[in-house]
């Protein structure tokens, strides 16, 4: 089944298999039923008109997206590259627990063909491809949907506790095109690809697979899950295995293409820097 949240005149609507679903649904309502619930829930709901309307990120105001980091060799090797501090990349890849950090809340996700943005105080920002796991109130895995980390290397490099600055900011995380419900076995190895367009033609190209994921998925959300509760769901990043090269920034202008498995998201970044100005 898949899942997509449009914009319409009266509100955002969601839809699935393409006919919106009655307006009241709530995914956080559905995500409170145990995974084998939910198909049988949605197929029992009457389905409307054929769904129009503009594409909207496929998570709720109040739902939280969460981000796991270093679960890849590549990002391990790229982050000791680039930080001041090396060796504490090494040790959370080689750990027991996972490095795990908050992302962002729903109403701040940007959806398909929204703007996504580079810091005006950064000068070396790059997109993060990365399976996007959907979980319920159960910590049970239930579908996914394709997500880009946008992150701020340079500042994150400079120092790790900067990390919430490099990682959340206006424009900093999409979601989407919409969730594919599937079982967990059948995203361990699905391929992951990105493409930035500069000025129409490609200006870096990346893949990689989800099977290259050093950890389990049901791990990662065990270790979200072990002190937190997420009555309505939540969305969990799972790590990047794509790194550019050091001399390779996104430029504002740039179309970032994203695809995963049978899913791509695409989002251009912002021609204009931000309206807001430093105290």
């Amino acid at each position: 089944m898949y899942l997509t949240r449009h914009q319409t005149a009266d509100g955002a609507r969601w839809a699935v298999d393409g006919r919106f679903l009655p307006a009241a649904f709530e995914l956080g309502l559905a995500l409170q039923l145990p995974a084998a619930a939910i198909p049988g829930l949605l197929q029992a709901m009457p389905r409307g008109a054929l769904a129009t309307g503009p594409l909207l990120a496929p998570v709720e105001p109040t739902q939280e997206i969460w981000a796991s980091g270093v679960t890849y060799l590549r990002s391990r090797e790229a982050r000791e590259a680039e930080s001041t501090v090396k060796d504490v990349y090494a040790r959370v890849y080689d750990a027991k627990r996972p490095e795990l950090f908050w992302k962002a809340i729903g109403w701040r996700v940007v959806g398909h063909e929204g703007p996504i943005r580079v810091r005006d105080d950064s000068a070396w920002n790059v997109p993060e491809p990365e399976l996007t796991l959907v979980v319920n109130a159960h910590r049970e895995i239930v579908g996914f949907c394709v997500g880009n980390d946008v992150s701020s290397r340079d500042i994150e490099g400079e120092n790790p506790l900067y990390l919430p600055q490099a990682k959340v900011y206006e424009g900093s995380c999409a979601l989407g095109p919409g969730l594919s419900l599937q079982a967990p076995d059948t995203l361990r190895d699905l391929p992951i690809e990105i493409v930035i367009l500069r000025e129409g033609r490609p200006a870096f190209e990346g893949s990689t697979r989800t099977g290259q994921i050093k950890r389990p998925l049901e791990e990662l959300v065990e270790y979200l899950g072990k002190e937190l509760d997420f009555p309505r769901g939540v969305f969990l990043m799972t790590g990047t295995g794509i790194i550019p090269p050091h001399d390779f920034s996104m430029k504002r202008g740039d179309r970032v293409r994203i695809t995963i498995g049978s899913l791509t998201l695409e989002n251009d970044v912002a021609r204009t820097p931000s309206a807001r100005r430093a105290p």
